[in-house]
This record gives structure tokens, sequence and C-alpha cells, in this order.
């Protein structure tokens, strides 16, 4: 093989790095996509009261009557939505939420690992149906200050269906509402 062909392999070789070159800068250029001046998504809240005003609670209509008729696996489907934030198998790990595996009736913010904020902490007692219908109705009116971004359920029967679900999380599950009370707080027949 004489230095001509040499020369021409070699040549062949450098223009296949340099035009590879060339169509990875030009594909860079076009194709690289915009960064945010601020990462992540921005969320939704509920506007706050105006300064000096104390932030209450908005009490949600009662759940009793709706979880009579609360469906388990239609609150396992809603869940789903809080399946980024949290897990519910017994003894899962905590993610950016505790694990909500036998919630009902457990203390606020006793999750084993998981750094609650004071507005939880505060709150005191056990996790009981009316607390948690409250809460998924409006994390922040019902803990001022709580590090859950989540607006809230505005929907009553998702919420019911969702508290039967978290009820069912748990080796003895609390019983549930059968039948719808009247105002008088007696069952009917």
């Amino acid at each position: 093989m004489d230095s001509f062909e040499i020369n021409k392999i070699l040549g062949a070789i450098l223009f296949t790095c340099l035009v590879t070159l060339a169509l990875n800068i030009a594909a860079s250029a076009i194709f690289t996509p915009a960064k945010p001046e601020k990462p992540g998504y921005e969320i939704a809240v509920v506007e706050h009261p105006a300064e000096g005003a104390k932030p209450e609670a908005a009490a949600p209509e009662p759940i009793g009557k709706l979880l009579a008729s609360a469906a388990v696996d239609k609150g396992e489907q809603s869940a789903k939505k809080c399946a980024a934030c949290h897990t519910f198998t017994k003894g899962g790990p905590n993610r950016v939420g505790p694990n909500l595996w036998g919630i009902v009736s457990r203390p606020k913010g006793s999750e084993a690992g998981f750094a609650y904020s004071d507005a939880i902490k505060s709150k005191g007692g056990t996790w009981t149906i009316d607390d948690l219908n409250a809460f998924l109705a409006n994390p922040r009116g019902y803990a001022p200050g709580t590090k859950m971004t989540f607006v809230g359920l505005p929907k009553a029967g998702e919420r019911a269906d969702i508290i039967a679900y978290l009820n069912s999380l748990a080796d003895n599950p609390a019983p549930l509402p059968k039948a719808a009370q009247n105002a008088s707080g007696f069952a009917t027949q």
C-alpha cells in the first residue's frame, strides 16, 4: 500500500469526524431547550387572608353520610394522585410526604423518620375521620403552615372514598358508619 492510499483513508476518516462534529454543533444549536429561570412546577395555592387575620379552616360538610356509601376501590383510584408524594404499603418508605399505612387513628405527626411541619406537630391528637376530611378538603386551612402543597379535594364524595380507602390500610381498620344519621343524631331505619 503506497502513501497516497494511506492519505486517502486518513483523509476520509478526518472528513467523517469533521462532518460528525459539525452536525453535532448544528443539532445542539437547533434542538437545545430553553432552561426555565426557576426549576420545577408552580402549584396553585389557596390565597391567604390579609396580614394580621388569623386563618381559620372552613368546616367541610359532615362526611358520615357519604362514608356509608363510600367505595374503597374508587378511593384507591382517587388516591393515585397522592402516590407522587406518599406510599400506602405497610412499612413503606416516606417520600415527600409520610407513609399513609394505618393513618386513621394514628397520632398526628408520628410517622417515624418523617420531618413534620410544626403546624401538624402542634395539632395533637389522632387522625380521626373528621380530621382527615377537613385536612383533605383544605390542607393549608386545616393546618396553616403545613408543608403539604396540595390544594385539597373539593368533592366530598371523593374525600369519602379516599378516607374509606385509607381506613382499609390497616391491620385492624376502624369501623365506618353503616347507616346515615338524621339531624338529631339517631340512626335512621
